[in-house]
């Protein structure tokens, strides 16, 4: 009987189809138009799981670009190296280290960035649409060479960690630190060379930290604006991959240079020489090849 009445309401009760389809689309637009905030630890928590699969590439990446005497000088070389001398649980030598720097590193800047681009984007509204406006490209790179700074000071000691980690079984016996882990590397870094230790290469690797969170956080978001509006693609997970690898190749090659001198600072002996000095013996030895060292097996742990 229910059914019946229902269907027996006469069509003038109903609204019309027509109004009925503006409102669905009034409510359709206001839901899409509402904005979604993530956890700040949502970046760091990712990259500490994208870690644990391309910690291989960083570890011989590390290598290739500390690389003296007789090592290999290819990617192939190097794995293989490692393998046959330190087995297949030497790929992933200072995994604990690099954990820790995903945590602080780039749950830091991921974080940061992403609260100043949704604090931007609340106030700029587009008055023809009604929208907020997308910051612009200028503004993204300052947001994310900030953010890449804060990232890299808050994460430095666990990159001082990483590296020396990572490098320590290519080192003679009488050289190596052997820390068991990355705390206890922490504990026996700060006792043995004081709590400046930390901050061991902090300026290099504040400013690969922005020019990495620049290239690859900045020209991503650009990337996939572009391909929105220029190519038939549509806001799918097809067109995060390819913004992703676009973005991986421009990261991977911006920090090149920048990174090398970082891991050689962090690397080297207590009491060694500086960034300059370290500079100028590099280029007499390598010349500009020096940097681009390590960049295949940069490029291939940034892109996935």
């Amino acid at each position: 009987m229910e059914v019946a009445k229902n269907q027996a309401t006469p069509a003038a009760a109903r609204p019309p189809v027509a109004v009925r389809k503006d409102e669905d689309k009034e409510v359709a637009s206001r839901t899409k138009q509402k904005p979604i905030h993530y956890p700040f630890w949502f970046g760091g928590s990712a990259s500490s799981m994208a870690a644990c699969v391309t910690h291989p590439l960083d570890l011989v990446k590390v290598r290739l670009q500390t690389r003296t005497g007789d090592m290999p000088k290819s990617m192939s070389g190097t794995f293989v190296h490692i393998i046959k001398h330190n087995g297949v649980r030497g790929l992933y030598s200072g995994l604990s280290a690099s954990l820790l720097r995903q945590i602080t590193y780039s749950t830091t800047r991921f974080g940061v960035y992403e609260e100043l681009k949704s604090r931007f984007a609340s106030k700029q509204i587009d008055p023809a649409t009604g929208k907020a406006k997308p910051p612009s490209f200028p503004l993204l790179v300052a947001m994310a060479c900030a953010s890449g700074v804060l990232g890299g000071i808050a994460g430095n000691a666990a990159d001082v960690l990483n590296v020396r980690m990572q490098h320590d079984a290519a080192l003679p016996a009488a050289q190596r630190r052997n820390y068991a882990h990355a705390l206890d590397g922490l504990v026996r870094m700060v006792r043995e060379e004081g709590v400046a230790s930390v901050f061991r290469g902090v300026w290099p690797n504040s400013a690969r930290a922005a020019a990495m969170t620049a290239s690859q956080l900045a020209s991503y978001d650009v990337f996939k604006r572009t391909l929105l509006r220029l190519t038939p693609m549509q806001d799918s997970l097809a067109t995060h991959f390819t913004a992703s690898f676009l973005a991986g190749v421009v990261a991977a090659t911006v920090t090149s240079p920048i990174d090398v001198i970082k891991t050689r600072v962090m690397s080297a002996p207590n009491g060694s020489h500086g960034v300059v000095a370290l500079l100028r013996d590099v280029y007499a030895a390598e010349g500009l090849r020096w940097m681009f060292k390590g960049w295949v097996p940069s490029f291939l742990r940034l892109g996935p």
